[in-house]
């Protein structure tokens, strides 16, 4: 789907917040077909940002190093 979103689970490190931050401001863009919203739609449109974002650091900081897909 978003091909451009690149894998934030590295072996080199963790990925940093702002990285978590525009994979999760991709999503929503693709999800929402906005690049940027309207006015009236913006409130939403962050607010989802910010879900995606916390979810995937939630998830980031559960998965065990090591362990294999």
């Amino acid at each position: 789907m978003c091909r451009s979103i690149k894998t934030l689970r590295r072996k080199d490190g963790p990925a940093d917040s702002g990285e978590v931050r525009a994979a999760a401001l991709q999503y929503v863009r693709k999800v929402s077909g906005y690049r940027e919203p309207s006015r009236v739609n913006a409130p939403a449109f962050y607010a989802a940002v910010d879900d995606v974002t916390e979810a995937s650091e939630r998830l980031l900081a559960s998965l065990r190093p090591g362990a294999r897909a």
